[in-house]
C-alpha cells in the first residue's frame, strides 16, 4: 500500500466536499437551462433572421447557419455539464455511504470535466489566434 492509499478524508474536507457538491449541481443546473436556451434559439433563428431585412444582403441562408451554429454549440456545451452533474451527484452519493470507490468515480468524472474544457479552450485559441492571424494577413494585402 502506498502513502497515497492510505489518504483519508477528515471532517473539514468532507464538508468541502459537500459544498462542491452543491455549487457543481447549481452550475450544471445552470448549463442545462442555457443549453435549453440555446436549443430554442436553434429552433427560431431561422425565422429570427429570416425576418431581418439586412440578412436578405448576405449570400447565403443567415438562419440556417444559426440553426445549426446553435445547435452545435448546445452539443458541445452538454458534455462538460454533464460531467459536472455526474461530479456532483457521485460526491454528494460518496459521502453519504462513505464509499471509496463511488468518490474516485466522483473525481475520474471531473477529471473529464476538466480535460474537456482544457482541449476545448485549447482549440478556441487556436482557433482566434488563425482568425488574427488572417484578418493581419488580409488586411495588409488591402
Amino acid at each position: 500500500m502506498t502513502e497515497l492509499e492510505q489518504l483519508t478524508i477528515n471532517t473539514k474536507s468532507k464538508a468541502f466536499l459537500k459544498e462542491i457538491a452543491k455549487w457543481a449541481f447549481f452550475l450544471s443546473i445552470l448549463g442545462f437551462i442555457g443549453i435549453a436556451f440555446m436549443l430554442i434559439l436553434a429552433i427560431f433563428s431561422s425565422a429570427i433572421f429570416n425576418a431581418i431585412p439586412q440578412a436578405k444582403l448576405v449570400p447565403f441562408n443567415l438562419g440556417l447557419v444559426m440553426t445549426f451554429t446553435y445547435l452545435i454549440l448546445a452539443i458541445i456545451y452538454f458534455f462538460p455539464v454533464y460531467y459536472l452533474m455526474k461530479f456532483s451527484t457521485r460526491t454528494k452519493q460518496a459521502l453519504a455511504t462513505k464509499n471509496d470507490a463511488t468518490l474516485a468515480d466522483a473525481f475520474e468524472v471531473l477529471k473529464s470535466h476538466y480535460k474537456f474544457i482544457g482541449v476545448f479552450s485549447i482549440i478556441t485559441l487556436s482557433l482566434y489566434a488563425m482568425l488574427i492571424l488572417v484578418s493581419m494577413l488580409s488586411g495588409s494585402l488591402l
